[in-house]
């Protein structure tokens, strides 16, 4: 039976969850969300990298992608810029994109992945 490792977890979640040489991530928001839709991917893909980097994959190894965004209308270009920037020619995963309502209004997206590792 294979074990299954949960990173930083609390009584609501798991941070991350490997199972089986698959690592589920929880939702990532920007620390600061004062920063505007650029920012906030920015921190958003540096502590995914983080993440990845502490279960043993990388940003090469995503399996799969969903972003949620506040307004896709105003933000889906500035995100998709970061966003297409951060990959090697190649390498970025299925991916799935909606707008949603956030419990904190400063919140312009949420990510979550599932990564090999």
């Amino acid at each position: 039976m294979n074990s299954i490792r949960r990173i930083d977890s609390n009584p609501r979640l798991s941070r991350v969850v490997v199972h089986n040489g698959v690592a589920w991530l929880s939702g990532i928001v920007a620390a600061d969300c004062s920063q505007d839709v650029r920012g906030q991917t920015r921190q958003v893909l540096q502590r995914l990298e983080e993440l990845l980097a502490e279960v043993g994959s990388d940003k090469s190894r995503l399996l799969s992608a969903q972003i949620w965004m506040k307004d896709m209308l105003g933000d889906f270009t500035a995100m998709n810029e970061q966003w297409s920037a951060w990959f090697a020619p190649g390498e970025t995963p299925a991916r799935a994109t909606a707008q949603v309502t956030f419990d904190d209004p400063a919140i312009r997206l949420e990510l979550i992945v599932t990564a090999a590792v």
